[in-house]
């Protein structure tokens, strides 16, 4: 095949903007499946997805039309996975930009447009859902014009629910989008963009071919890992595997190596022939997790399992982080480190589905940077830190350590500063909400940037993009959901880590009966200590179940204690056979009751065990 004759290219935009139903109509309108076999969002294959109507993974698909073969990479929009978007362009030489003509340019419609830039990609700006009433094309016009600095008839308009406009946008992609260069005659280069674990095959290794060609029985080798293989199968993705005798320059495919650890292959790494030499590719940067949970089993029994089963996701899910973590009260499990919320709750569910484990996750929190005085640190406490730092990419000073979790925090008299991760936070909404959007980030932290308006400030009905710096821990509960509340659901959200900065932060135990809780332990800002203290006592006095005693609940910082409550002694019915008599006849019952609670006190608090679901309630998200 020539290689004038491929495009390569993706579609970007934000959440629910329709690029997985334009997809659709890609495949529908070049005969790629047939419509007896066509289904909504037919390239979000995970349950999953097409359960939530989002785009998880990046999904690539070939379409033949026209004498072209067009490599399509369907990507997802939520912020949490930018990652699948970038390592998706890294394979591709134009992109389709698709705005929605009901909601315009949104947050991450222009993180992800950067992310092109950055990549040099051609870029070719859609309008998509002109069928509905409520589109308004000439305003989205402006701001994408506004935007990209493009004229207004290099904007292409579509409905990707009817097929409205779908087979221009297939002939521009062929004009515009530059076919792939490489060199066909070098030796075979081709760099891993994906990969995911079948049982019966092993690893499958999802490549974009740069040069030379590949075929089946060809002895390859990773650069990176420096594992060798042998080629079982080879071909393209329609988009199941379609097997091929080859893979040539320009061409995205996918190689069936027969490897079983999933360990041996790495996304951004270059495969080549085993007997070649070659600089291998740029690959992708390195991805730092933002957002730290604790992953463990309900029963103890299932640890080899949930280890197994991770292995496998972070094959298909490379922003995965995670190392073996130990829990007083939950047992071994391991805390995983990932890109945002969503990600995390993806992830939690896609074991509990594809793996059948029942999990308990611990409340989210972020990597804190401890600066500890010199000398004051004992050395092992410190090389224990350090040996658990497992997925800090950021170069650390002598004296300094990354806190993931909370029990991990030395005492107070070692430590000099702990600084935490601070993020760039861009808002766009309508101008109108502009005010309370305001107040909210301020109650949560943030120090204003500037403001920039979509459209110039002469237009009406316009919106804004206010620029934050932010904490993260600040947007990790419910920030979201508030935003989404107070602009009636128009603002939307885009975020990318800066730098560390000095925080007032101090770690809250939570103490049960006097002896404190290590798995209740949290990190929390000064000033509200008192406040996140009385919501946890205040939750386990509800949840805990009464003892023969009363048990002292209480949120300490140190010694101080910040907050507290008294779980009151479950009491047995003493006066129940009495029928009638005398008043003092009850009263001496009573009596002797209260004497062998106080005896009962006094001999020592006793050990209160606490069940799953009081965890579950205090550490959920």
């Amino acid at each position: 095949m020539e290689q004038t004759n491929i495009r390569n290219f993706s579609i970007i935009a934000h959440i629910d903007h329709g690029k997985s139903t334009l997809a659709d109509r890609f495949l529908e309108l070049t005969g790629t499946i047939e419509k007896r076999n066509m289904k909504k969002q037919i390239l979000d294959t995970m349950e999953l997805e097409q359960e939530r109507g989002i785009t998880i993974k990046l999904q690539p698909a070939q379409m033949n039309y026209k004498d072209y073969t067009l490599n399509l990479i369907d990507t997802p929009g939520h912020v949490d996975f930018t990652y699948e978007v970038s390592r998706s362009l890294a394979c591709v030489e134009g992109t389709l930009l698709l705005v929605d003509a009901t909601q315009g340019i949104q947050a991450q419609t222009i993180a992800n447009l950067y992310l092109a830039i950055e990549q040099n990609l051609t870029i070719i700006p859609v309008i998509n859902k002109i069928d509905l009433p409520n589109a308004d094309i000439e305003k989205v016009k402006l701001e994408i014009m506004n935007l990209l600095g493009c004229e207004e008839e290099e904007i292409m308009s579509c409905s990707a629910k009817t097929g409205m406009g779908v087979k221009e946008i297939l002939d521009e992609v062929i004009a515009k989008v530059p076919s792939p260069l490489g060199i066909p005659d070098n030796p075979f280069r081709g760099l891993i963009f994906d990969s995911f674990y079948d049982e019966y095959k092993g690893v499958v290794v999802y490549v974009r071919c740069f040069d030379g060609q590949l075929k089946r029985g060809d002895k390859i080798k990773m650069i990176a890992s420096k594992i060798e293989s042998e080629v079982l199968d080879i071909g393209v993705l329609q988009p199941g595997l379609v097997s091929k005798p080859n893979l040539e320059t320009g061409q995205i495919g996918y190689i069936v190596s027969g490897l079983k650890d999933v360990t041996e292959t790495k996304i951004g790494d270059t495969i080549t022939l085993s007997s070649a030499d070659v600089e291998p590719l740029p690959g992708y940067k390195e991805v730092r997790p933002m957002v730290f949970a604790g992953i463990f089993c309900k029963e103890g029994n299932e640890f080899e399992r949930l280890r197994e089963a991770i292995n496998k996701l972070k094959l298909n899910d490379s922003a995965l982080a995670f190392e073996p973590e130990h829990s007083a009260a939950l047992g071994y499990g391991f805390r995983c480190g990932f890109l945002g919320l969503l990600h995390l709750e993806i992830f939690q569910e896609r074991l509990k589905r594809e793996f059948n484990l029942d999990l308990i996750v611990t409340v989210p929190s972020v990597a804190y940077k401890v600066s500890l005085q010199s000398g004051g640190l004992k050395k092992e406490l410190e090389a224990k830190l350090k040996s658990r730092d497992d997925f800090a990419s950021e170069s650390l000073e002598e004296n300094q350590v990354i806190i993931k979790s909370p029990t991990d925090l030395p005492s107070q008299n070692y430590i000099e500063k702990i600084e935490e991760p601070m993020i760039k936070a861009d808002i766009v909404t309508p101008k109108e909400y502009m005010g309370d959007v305001m107040q909210l980030v301020i109650e949560k932290r943030g120090e204003y940037i500037n403001t920039e308006y979509l459209l110039s400030e002469a237009e009406i009905d316009q919106r804004v993009i206010l620029h934050y710096k932010m904490p993260l821990a600040s947007i990790l509960t419910d920030f979201y959901d508030k935003l989404k509340s107070i602009s009636s659901g128009y603002a939307s959200l885009n975020y990318e880590f800066v730098d560390y900065q000095t925080a007032d932060v101090i770690r809250l135990d939570i103490l049960v009966a006097e002896e404190p809780v290590e798995a209740l332990a949290t990190l929390v800002y000064k000033d509200e200590a008192h406040k996140v203290g009385r919501k946890i006592v205040k939750t386990l006095k509800e949840s805990l179940p009464k003892q023969w005693f009363v048990v002292k609940l209480q949120a300490a910082i140190g010694g101080k204690v910040v907050a507290a409550e008294r779980l009151t002694a479950m009491r047995k019915d003493v006066t129940a056979k009495l029928y009638g008599g005398d008043v003092t006849r009850k009263r001496k019952l009573l009596e002797k009751q209260k004497k062998g609670k106080k005896k009962m006190a006094a001999l020592g608090a006793g050990k209160v065990d606490i069940p799953t679901d009081t965890f579950l309630k205090i550490l959920k998200k």
